[in-house]
């Protein structure tokens, strides 16, 4: 069995690049290997509370991060500096995140076998 982190770096609904890759995390953590998501830059605004993308045509994404717990996927993190950076804070999250500085990004990184 392999633990993976996953880096969620792109900001919500700019094509399928987000969609595929919760379908990974998905089908990874349905065959009960350990996973874990990172967001970072503007991947931060992948959980922002209060989205409407339906408003847009778009399919909202937040609620697939909800069924994460239910896969298995409860070590979610988020860094403090992208949060700072775009005017956020962890409560302006849907899901509560575990907080990490960026100093600590590769500390993090380093107990997983696999960064995706």
């Amino acid at each position: 069995m392999k633990t993976f982190l996953f880096v969620m770096r792109q900001a919500p609904y700019q094509g399928v690049m987000l969609q595929e890759m919760l379908d990974v995390i998905l089908i990874t953590a349905a065959f009960d290997q350990p996973v874990s998501v990172l967001f970072l830059d503007d991947g931060v605004f992948q959980l922002k509370k209060h989205q409407q993308p339906d408003a847009s045509g778009l399919k909202n994404t937040l609620a697939i991060f909800d069924a994460l717990e239910l896969y298995g996927v409860d070590e979610l993190y988020v860094e403090v500096e992208s949060l700072l950076e775009r005017g956020l804070q962890a409560t302006d999250l849907a899901l509560p995140l575990k907080t990490v500085h960026r100093k600590e990004i590769a500390q993090l990184s380093r107990q997983f076998e696999r960064v995706c």
